[in-house]
């Protein structure tokens, strides 16, 4: 069941898995995606090793709310943007808020990575470990391939069956080579996405507030939180060498990576992303 909150003056759609006394997680999704992108088997595999998971979608995208009045940013992230990665930070902060979470383990996925390493910065009391996956602290840090750019760029989609057909094509070519592509699954998230809300200007909002938002590598070196970085090895639209950015950043922090992943959570790969976050979730708690 989709839950409300309010939080740093927007609603945030979310809901839960586990139990509420389990350890506090929460998950924050990337770049257009919808919370439904953290699969409920996933998180039902966090929920099992003790956790007690939240789930969200970010300000301009899924339940969320929108910001129509702020219009289409210029292109190349050109001109004044109505907001940046800092303030979606601080929509986590405020739906920890409104969760009664004090702190809580972040994980963040690709521009939710980097949300999360804003929320550490900008709220270090209230994170309690950090998971960043195929993110980084800066574009510039990880430049995409031609190819992953131009599947990211393709235009608006006119309706539902254009929409699906379109994220199945963004998918085969940033998706990871070394694992088969559950076509299903994505049509029917593709398809209950387009029917949550289908805002592509939301996204380009959203983009642009990563193009505008600066360079976080010299904030994280002050960062003191246990800290997990993964990464594919094979990533066309984040590369490694994001990855590599943000472990190097922040001290102490612990870089996996793997091989013929690409920019997704591969179903073959959750037990050892469940095994990696449980082990840093448990250490941190101690």
């Amino acid at each position: 069941m989709t839950l409300r909150a309010s939080a740093n003056g927007i609603e945030i759609a979310y809901d839960t898995f586990g139990s509420p006394g389990g350890r506090p997680l929460l998950l924050i999704m990337g770049l257009g995606s919808q919370m439904i992108h953290w699969d409920e088997e996933f998180c039902g595999l966090l929920a099992d090793r003790g956790h007690h998971v939240v789930r969200f979608d970010n300000r301009d995208i899924g339940e969320s709310t929108h910001l129509h009045e702020a219009g289409v940013p210029a292109p190349g992230g050109d001109g004044q943007v109505p907001y940046l990665l800092d303030d979606m930070a601080d929509d986590s902060a405020g739906l920890l808020d409104a969760l009664g979470w004090d702190a809580a383990h972040v994980v963040g996925v690709s521009m939710g990575g980097m949300i999360a390493q804003s929320l550490a910065i900008r709220h270090p009391g209230r994170v309690r470990s950090l998971t960043s996956i195929m993110s980084t602290p800066s574009p510039q840090a990880a430049p995409p391939t031609d190819a992953a750019m131009a599947a990211l760029m393709s235009p608006p989609s006119p309706d539902r069956e254009t929409a699906i057909r379109r994220t199945l094509a963004t998918w085969e070519v940033i998706g990871s080579p070394g694992y088969p592509l559950d076509r299903e699954r994505l049509v029917r998230i593709a398809g209950l996405s387009y029917d949550r809300s289908y805002d592509p200007a939301g996204t380009a909002r959203q983009l642009a507030a990563i193009i505008s938002s600066g360079d976080r590598a010299p904030a994280l070196k002050g960062l003191r939180v246990p800290a997990l970085v993964m990464h594919g090895e094979d990533d066309q639209l984040v590369p490694l060498s994001g990855g590599i950015a943000t472990a190097e950043a922040i001290p102490g922090a612990r870089l996996v990576t793997f091989p013929g992943m690409g920019h997704d959570l591969p179903r073959a790969l959750w037990p050892r992303f469940v095994d990696e976050i449980d082990a840093l979730t448990a250490s941190a708690g101690r």
